[in-house]
């Protein structure tokens, strides 16, 4: 019997996938968990529309994580930190202050764990800050550390 995957199941495939499996097996365990659907041609045309639909969704977000990479490739953040006599910051700048920099300055709401901090930011100065926007995408912001 020739079922369609509506989840990831270890054992068989993917989600999406079509998979030849035993009748008692789909009859008494992957159909009735809904792990998957009979491949009946109605089936079919759904999975089909859904994959159309899914690949359009996904283009969408690849097309708003370039145009706002760009976006954010001109623009400046400040983050104002307390220094000691010689110029170092106590502690350093972390990638949550980071974060809420961008969102207060540039109104652009960014998850802290997508932002990618190389070297711990322990000193005043200009530095390129990456940010990953999507899968295939990584943008850069300039952040200058500036004495408060």
């Amino acid at each position: 019997m020739k079922v369609i995957l509506t989840q990831d199941v270890k054992s068989l495939g993917k989600k999406g996938d079509i998979v030849e499996v035993n009748q008692g097996y789909a009859r008494n365990f992957v159909l009735p968990k809904g792990l998957g659907v009979e491949m009946t041609p109605e089936n079919m045309n759904n999975l089909k529309l859904k994959k159309q639909n899914d690949d359009k969704v996904a283009a969408e977000k690849l097309a708003a994580a370039e145009a706002l990479k760009e976006e954010l490739k001109e623009k400046k953040i400040t983050v104002p930190v307390k220094t000691g006599d010689n110029g170092k910051i106590f502690g350093s700048v972390s990638s949550k202050e980071i974060a809420e920099v961008i969102k207060e300055q540039l109104g652009i709401e960014v998850d802290k764990k997508k932002i990618i901090v190389k070297d711990p930011i322990k000193s005043l100065g200009g530095y390129q800050i990456q940010i990953k926007l999507h899968p295939q995408v990584t943008g850069e912001v300039l952040l200058d550390v500036v004495e408060k």
